[in-house]
């Protein structure tokens, strides 16, 4: 997650993997969304894209982060792809994949305060990326208003949780999608085509 299309490190350019990152990520939370809101049904097929494109190409985007040194991009890349992992495998217990003694126990409460502890995780990341761009920061900050919404739901058994964790993930669907567009264009024609705005916080 980075402002430049690409990071020289040791000498050499390596492409962002923002853009494969964020596509991932735009995706997966499009497909969920649709669930929560009521467009689609069930969570049998939002699983591959949970698998391939949550998981899959953030934790890839994590990696290549990992070897340009940007601790902040694989941090989260690293952790959101693991957030989409355990997810999948929670739903494959719910739906009784690993038998019915795991689907029967299961505490959907647990799962709430897996949420919490992931929207301190995001609170904290939320003012990283203010120093980096308008849209990764508005990201963010929808993250932040999706664990809210999961927290609610699946902890307290608030119904508006739900709702609210819905709009966010198809919020953070479509800023996504923009970053993912601008991470490209912008790198492909070496100018601005796609402005992600200047960081609210300048780093020394």
């Amino acid at each position: 997650m980075q402002n430049e299309g690409s990071i020289h490190n040791k000498g050499t350019a390596a492409a962002d993997p923002s853009a494969i990152g964020l596509l991932g990520l735009a995706i997966v939370t499009l497909v969920a969304s649709s669930q929560k809101l009521g467009i689609t049904h069930d969570v049998s097929l939002v699983i591959p894209w949970a698998l391939f494109l949550g998981a899959a190409a953030q934790i890839y985007a994590s990696v290549v982060d990992s070897r340009l040194g940007n601790t902040f991009g694989m941090t989260a890349f690293g952790a959101y792809g693991l957030f989409w992992l355990g997810i999948a495998m929670t739903w494959l217990i719910q739906l009784g994949l690993f038998g019915e003694t795991l689907q029967r126990t299961a505490d959907i409460r647990e799962l709430g305060v897996a949420f919490v502890g992931y929207l301190i995780f995001t609170l904290f990341m939320t003012y990283g990326a203010a120093s980096i761009s308008k849209v990764l920061f508005f990201i963010f900050v929808m993250i932040d208003l999706l664990f809210i919404g999961l927290a609610l739901d699946n902890l307290l058994g608030v119904e508006f949780g739900h709702s609210l964790a819905g709009f966010s993930e198809l919020i953070i669907s479509l800023l996504s999608f923009y970053g993912c567009g601008a991470a490209v264009l912008n790198t492909h024609y070496g100018k601005t085509i796609m402005p992600v705005g200047k960081a609210f916080i300048k780093r020394q």
